[in-house]
């Protein structure tokens, strides 16, 4: 059996309950057995590292220190919070008088350090180079039988963050689409960014962007679109009514988390993937 650490990011067991909701039973389903990150704290979101970026980091290294103390790397469903983490051991391997600091901080507060043995996978990641497509094919019960459209967002699309996938023209997600039964949709926008970290202060740009991306993947031929952040979720979700009213596009489509569509693919929650099939089919038609 597969083990490794859990770190949920900052939306997950906040606004995205469905997240938590998945990874649990998706992961029992293909013999991963998760181990909670125990006093676990924010990665700073990249909010923190505008003001302190050594305060972000030792948050970061901090949170890699408590699972490299199991011996375990880290998992995390958000492409945002993997990004960070990636960045943080980057930079702390990059420079080692960067990285003293870094411990300082975390060992004065905590008594732990992080030596860069253990390392953040993204849940796509995971599946497609631990895991296997094969064993996921096997897997499924319930196949997708639509048309899915990948949101991968910039932030894991560089070096050392997106695993051996192509930085940037990413397939992993698509790959893994047409492992679960559905026919994965390509199209231009799907590394873009939405702009979620702005929506609250430069609203209108934030919209524009996450509109420009839902427009896209709609006029390509998604009946649904996948994110792999949780953070952008959030915009393509809840704020694409609006994101729609701001720039005259059609935004209308369904949206759901990477999680949430493996698990359904896998046989859990079959309830919930009905009422899927039904938004699909009611905005489509």
């Amino acid at each position: 059996m597969a083990k490794i650490t859990y770190y949920p990011g900052n939306v997950a067991r906040a606004g995205a309950s469905e997240v938590e909701d998945m990874i649990q039973p998706l992961c029992r389903a293909l013999n991963i057995q998760l181990v909670e990150l125990p006093r676990s704290s924010s990665d700073g979101g990249n909010i923190i590292k505008q003001a302190t970026p050594k305060l972000q980091d030792a948050l970061v290294a901090r949170n890699l220190a408590l699972a490299e103390n199991k011996g375990l790397d880290v998992l995390t469903t958000c492409a945002s919070s993997h990004a960070i983490m990636c960045n943080t051991a980057q930079d702390m391997a990059r420079d080692p008088v960067y990285a003293s600091q870094i411990n300082n901080l975390v060992v004065r507060t905590s008594n732990i350090e992080y030596t860069g043995e253990s390392k953040s996978w993204h849940l796509l990641h995971y599946l497609v180079e631990e895991i296997g497509l094969e064993k996921i094919r096997n897997a499924v019960k319930n196949p997708l039988k639509m048309n899915v459209a990948a949101y991968y967002g910039p932030d894991m699309q560089r070096e050392g963050a997106c695993g051996n996938d192509d930085p940037f023209m990413p397939t992993y997600m698509e790959q893994l689409f047409e492992a679960l039964g559905g026919h994965a949709v390509d199209y231009d926008s799907k590394c873009q960014s939405v702009g979620s970290t702005s929506v609250l202060s430069l609203e209108d740009t934030s919209l524009s962007m996450t509109a420009a991306v839902l427009s896209d993947a709609i006029d390509s031929g998604a009946e649904l679109v996948v994110s792999a952040c949780t953070i952008s979720h959030v915009n393509l979700d809840s704020y694409q009514s609006k994101a729609g009213r701001v720039s005259g596009k059609n935004t209308i489509v369904p949206v759901c988390h990477l999680s949430e569509i493996v698990a359904f693919a896998l046989g859990f929650y079959p309830d919930r993937f009905a009422q899927l099939r039904t938004r699909v089919r009611l905005i489509g038609s």
